[in-house]
Formats: structure tokens, sequence, C-alpha cells
């Protein structure tokens, strides 16, 4: 008896690792690929050819820039704590990647469908600042310290936006689950009614993930990553696609379908629910990379004020405004 379920738990772990590299893999593939139609549009906006090299319209550059990356010599600096200093870009690629396991690709379409859901990814975009603070530390440097801090400070003021836009969608369904979000949106996308948390919602992941005109950890006045060697910076590479790129350009973009403009399809089109999902992240990337294409950076002054002085006050201001209609017309779900 001991031995059968012994077998049947080794069966029921493979089948769960088995639906984790579903979604790992293509993800994963995801990443590599949105790094070069990114670098792809960006070539259009500027009017030049854009990688075009390294297999049919460029399209192996991506594998060939990490291949470049991890054959470089590792290279420890003699003063930096070695434990945290590879430990931080290792945390910021693992929080990228669990952030996934929630996620409904359609109806029944997710590794685990938490009742918190929504709790879940808070927490893990949380979590990936403290790779930032950690790779400023662990360096020993006050350069590259004090350029940790202000990038860490960002992220921490917009993922209050954030969650203030989040915690907006959660008063009006009453849920914290992915799913039942989306089938409230089936009479009508939140997007419409809400846009204008919308609008400070696309801002705040803009800052929140590092992304133009908030790009401050790639300005050279605040950069942090001076330390890092090419194979340590392979990680911090990752971590901004995954997070950056891939949990930005694509985790963030899903997560604004589901939470914005996303309702599960009629049975007959139950196949294509994936399918509509991911057009309507790919329109929502095109845009981040649009914007990257046409701002400036901010100053970090700017950027402060920009979150403490005018989305903080407009947020708050719906996080009273929504519930009080809400109950005002006896329509709250609680």
């Amino acid at each position: 008896m001991n031995t059968n379920n012994f077998i049947m738990t080794l069966i029921g772990v493979g089948i769960n690792l088995i639906d984790v590299l579903c979604i790992i893999l293509p993800v994963l593939l995801a990443v590599a690929f949105m790094t070069i139609i990114e670098r792809k549009q960006l070539a259009a906006h500027q009017r030049r050819v854009g990688p075009n090299t390294v297999g049919y319209y460029g399209i192996l550059q991506p594998f060939a820039d990490a291949l470049k990356l991890i054959l470089k010599e590792t290279v420890i600096p003699s003063q930096s704590n070695k434990v945290l200093f590879y430990l931080a870009p290792v945390s910021t690629l693992v929080f990228s990647l669990l952030g996934w396991g929630v996620i409904p690709f359609g109806q029944g379409l997710a590794i685990s469908d938490l009742s918190m859901g929504i709790l879940y990814t808070l927490a893990l975009s949380s979590l990936g600042v403290y790779g930032v603070l950690l790779a400023g530390w662990s360096a020993n440097s006050k350069y590259a310290f004090l350029g940790s801090l202000r990038s860490t400070a960002a992220m921490i003021s917009y993922e209050l936006i954030l969650s203030s836009a989040i915690l907006i969608i959660i008063l009006l369904t009453g849920s914290l689950n992915f799913t039942t979000i989306i089938e409230t949106q089936q009479a009508v996308w939140f997007i419409i009614p809400l846009l204008p948390v919308f609008i400070f919602y696309f801002i705040a992941i803009l800052a929140e993930t590092s992304r133009t005109p908030f790009d401050l950890q790639e300005a050279k006045d605040y950069l942090f990553l001076t330390k890092f060697d090419l194979a340590s910076f392979l990680f911090w590479f990752l971590y901004r696609t995954l997070f950056c790129t891939f949990c930005f350009l694509l985790l963030r973009g899903i997560l604004y379908s589901i939470i914005f403009n996303n309702s599960f399809v009629n049975e007959s089109l139950i196949n294509l629910q994936a399918l509509f999902l991911g057009i309507k992240t790919c329109i929502f990337c095109f845009l981040f990379v649009l914007f990257r294409a046409t701002l400036p950076r901010l100053r970090y002054d700017q950027l402060i004020d920009l979150c403490w002085l005018n989305l903080l006050p407009v947020a708050v201001a719906f996080i009273i405004l929504v519930p009080s209609i809400l109950i005002a017309f006896d329509i709250a779900p609680y």
C-alpha cells in the first residue's frame, strides 16, 4: 500500500512538472523573441535596420547574445559579499518566473487557480525590490549602493500606485481571484468605466519596472551594476528581459488584459482563449515599446514628484469614489 502511494505521488509530481514546463518553456521562448521584436520596433521608429545578421531576419540574435554573455570570464570583486553578489540577480530571476503560476490563460488553464492570486502576484512583485537593493549593497561600493537605493525608492513608490489601481478592481469585484475578475467582465470590460485608473496603472507599470521614461537603472548617474562582470550581468540581463521586458511586457501585459479587458469567450471558441489573450497582450507590449522610442528620461526628482504629488492623490480619490458609487446604487458585491 505504501509503495502504491509512493508511485502515485511520483506520478502526480511528474504531471505537475509537465504542467509547469508547458508554461515556462513557451514563456522563455517568448522572452527571447520579445527582445528581438522590441529591437526591431525601435529600429523602425528610429529609421534604421536593427539586428538582421544572425539567422533569417535576425531571428537568432537573442540566442547569440545570451551565448556571448555565458562564455565571458567570471570576475568577482575582492571586497564584495560573494554570496549576496550572486544571490541578488538569481532571486530576481526566480521571482519573475514564479509570477506565471497563477495566470489563467483560459477557462481552467492555470497552474494554480489561487483564491488570492492577486495578493500572490503583488507579493512577488514587491520581493523583486530586494534583488535591486542587494545588488548595490553586495558590491561594497558606495556608488553602486546609492544607485540601488534610488532605484529601490522609485520601485517602492510606484508599487503603491500599482497596488492602488488593483485595489480598485478588488473593490469592484469583491474577489482576489483572477478567474472571478475575468467572469465579472462578461458584460463590460473594466477599461471602459475605469479608463483613468487604467492610465495611472499603465504609468505605474512603466515606473515600477524601470522602463522609459523612468529607466533610471540604466542612466549613468543612477547605475548600480558597475561592479557586475558579464557572467553575473547575464542574470541582470535576464532580470531586465524577464522582469522589465518579459514580466513587464508579457506578465504585466497579461495582467492588464486580465484585469481591465478580458472575459471568457463562448464555449465554441474556448480553444482560442489563450490566442485572444496573447493578441491583447501584444498590443499592450507594443504601447510600451512605443513609449520607449518616443519619450525622454525623467530626472529622479521628477519621478518621485509625479508619484507622490500627482498620481497618489488621484489613486486615493478613486479608492474612495468607486466603493461609494457601488454602495450608493446598491450594486456592491459585498
